[in-house]
């Protein structure tokens, strides 16, 4: 008598004991719901460095056109992203040589772009696109840079940046292929992309050495650019003429977009390492 009448408390109040629980599991949704949608958006401050790829050479609107400036368009329109503030400091035929601190030439004006962002909570990142024109034969200043100047140059770079901006981001990212032929104001030819190719280990190196004094602050960021622009030249670059006839090294607005989207793509990726 007594388990039967146990049994019917529990089958008797089996539904509101579902109930409880389905009310508790939408109150927890519900609560995840609402904190996701409040939670803040990061806003950013990025500093663009590199050389005439990067300032949007060959461009007839680099304001609008340029990688960086493609880039943050990708950014603006991702949802975990506020506002996106950047400076463009490419200059054309500048190599990692005119950007050590020590020459006083554009590091400066990395430091100053920095400086002069407004919103000091957002997040510094500064990307990095530099190899170029250290790769030539000859033509910019300090080339040809050899691999290991080439690495040295950029921790050296970035040693600065680190010290002077507390918790910045620093992205290098891989250079990009240009045709074998190229040779305009500056020699590059078979023997400078050969070189730069050179480059792209010490690259990567050089952000695994940083993993322990300064935990997800360098970071590699595209490698996809070099490969889409030796496949995709003849629609993604702009043809020149040079001392060795056609070739191929700055990007049309296609590219500069493309280029811009890969470099978006690493920033959101290293943003999601954090």
């Amino acid at each position: 008598m007594l388990l039967n009448n146990f049994r019917s408390t529990v089958i008797k109040f089996k539904p509101k004991i579902c109930q409880s629980i389905l009310l508790t599991i939408v109150i927890v949704l519900l609560d995840g719901i609402s904190s996701s949608a409040q939670s803040p958006k990061q806003n950013l401050n990025i500093v663009f460095i590199g050389n005439s790829i990067t300032q949007g050479a060959q461009l007839s609107l680099p304001d609008v056109e340029s990688p960086p400036a493609q880039a943050c368009v990708h950014l603006r329109a991702q949802h975990n992203i506020g506002t996106v503030t950047y400076s463009n400091q490419g200059y054309s035929g500048f190599t990692t040589v005119d950007f050590l601190p020590a020459t006083a030439k554009a590091f400066p004006k990395v430091e100053a772009a920095a400086h002069a962002f407004t919103d000091k909570k957002a997040l510094l990142i500064f990307s990095i696109k530099l190899g170029t024109n250290d790769s030539a034969i000859e033509g910019p200043n300090g080339s040809p840079v050899s691999p290991n100047a080439y690495q040295h140059n950029l921790k050296t770079i970035a040693d600065s940046l680190l010290k002077e901006f507390p918790g910045c981001i620093i992205i290098f990212n891989h250079p990009i292929w240009y045709s074998p032929n190229t040779y305009n104001g500056a020699k590059y030819l078979a023997e400078g992309l050969k070189r730069l190719q050179r480059y792209i280990p010490k690259i990567d190196r050089l952000v695994a050495a940083y993993a322990s004094a300064y935990p997800k602050q360098v970071f590699v960021g595209d490698t996809k650019g070099f490969a889409y622009f030796k496949k995709n030249y003849l629609t993604a670059l702009r043809p020149e003429e040079g001392h060795q006839g056609t070739f191929y090294l700055h990007p049309n607005k296609s590219g500069a977009g493309e280029l811009g989207y890969f470099w978006g793509e690493a920033i959101i990726r290293v943003l999601n390492e954090r």
